[in-house]
């Protein structure tokens, strides 16, 4: 049965129960209705009065019986009406929404329903709404995946193909070609691993192994770690003293990982000449490492975005400098460990810091 009979009948029901439990409140309550009246006639009217009491009774019932039968049809008049009305804006509402799944379900996420009213109705139009919306992003970053991580290969893949080539054609002698090869080799693990690594982290799957430690022995190992890769680079690490009992509670490998990955992204974007400087304090109760670098900074419209993975503030900057997921990875593993990472950016540079929990 379609959804208008079922309202209406239902309407129907309601008005007949209505109707039937008003009729028998009448035969119950009428008769001492009826005599009280009929009493104050006869008194009025004398002991002639009383031949007529039987006839005021009928017909009195029988008035207010044919009143109440002749608002029957006026009734199922008015149910079939509202049934008619709810069941349209029902049946309008399940017609777009099942219009719209299907719609889905073909891949066209960017379908939207009407919002209109304040009712149930509305609600799950809204909320169909933004699962669409969310969706539709889910796709767009799939599709900006894909085309990312083949555009992150591809420079690596050249420079296979052209190594294997020169080899082929003896241009080149294997002992000069293998440094590099194996250089390549390592970029697209790199990619891989760091792939890997951040949809463990947006799947809430890394595991952390919380310890206690301080906050200058984590400097002190990303000082050993990057000195020559900074001086390489003829660009000044320094770091500030940090105070003896500032003791974190956090994975110190991911937390190395987190820093080391901001220290790249400083060094990629310092130019020869200029400075990197790591300091630590105390951020709202917790323990902060900022890193601060003398680039040329991040434009406000793209710090926003700037955690996103594969995201360049300069589309034509050159590939293969790293896997473009590394500040996604420094801020997952930051998040996972109870921190926040927050970046800040001017024309003399810009200072990335995150904090972890204080022991």
């Amino acid at each position: 049965m379609k959804l208008f009979p079922r309202l209406f009948l239902g309407h129907l029901l309601v008005i007949l129960v209505a109707l039937g439990a008003l009729f028998l409140v009448v035969e119950l309550s009428a008769p001492s209705f009826y005599r009280h009246h009929v009493e104050q006639m006869v008194a009025l009217i004398g002991p002639e009065g009383r031949v007529l009491r039987p006839d005021l009774e009928r017909g009195m019932r029988r008035t207010l019986n044919s009143a109440l039968l002749a608002a029957v049809p006026f009734a199922v008049a008015v149910a079939a009406i509202t049934a008619s009305l709810t069941s349209r804006r029902i049946v309008r509402a399940v017609q777009l929404l099942s219009d719209g799944s299907q719609a889905l379900a073909a891949g066209q996420y960017s379908r939207r329903l009407p919002e209109t009213g304040r009712d149930e109705l509305a609600g799950l139009a809204h909320n169909f709404n933004v699962m669409a919306g969310s969706l539709e992003r889910v796709e767009q970053d799939r599709v900006a995946l894909i085309g990312n991580v083949g555009h992150e290969l591809r420079t690596p893949l050249a420079a296979l193909r052209g190594y294997s080539e020169a080899l082929t054609d003896g241009v080149m002698l294997p002992e000069q070609a293998a440094p590099a090869i194996r250089r390549e080799v390592r970029a697209m693990e790199r990619l891989a691993s760091d792939l890997s690594l951040v949809s463990r982290i947006e799947a809430g799957r890394v595991d952390l192994h919380p310890t206690i430690f301080g906050a200058r022995t984590l400097l002190a190992a990303a000082l050993e770690r990057f000195g020559d890769a900074y001086a390489e680079r003829g660009v000044t690490l320094m770091t500030q003293n940090a105070p003896d009992d500032m003791q974190v509670r956090a994975d110190f490998e991911r937390a190395s990982q987190a820093l080391s990955n901001l220290l790249s992204n400083a060094l990629r974007h310092t130019p020869p000449g200029g400075r990197v400087t790591l300091a630590v304090q105390e951020v709202g109760g917790q323990v902060g490492f900022s890193v601060e670098d003398t680039g040329s900074g991040i434009p406000a419209e793209h710090l926003e975005r700037i955690f996103e993975r594969f995201y360049r503030v300069d589309p034509a900057r050159t590939r293969g400098e790293g896997s473009g997921v590394g500040l996604t990875i420094a801020r997952g593993l930051v998040e996972q460990m109870g921190g926040t990472v927050r970046v800040t950016s001017g024309e003399g540079g810009s200072t990335f810091t995150f904090t972890l929990p204080r022991a």
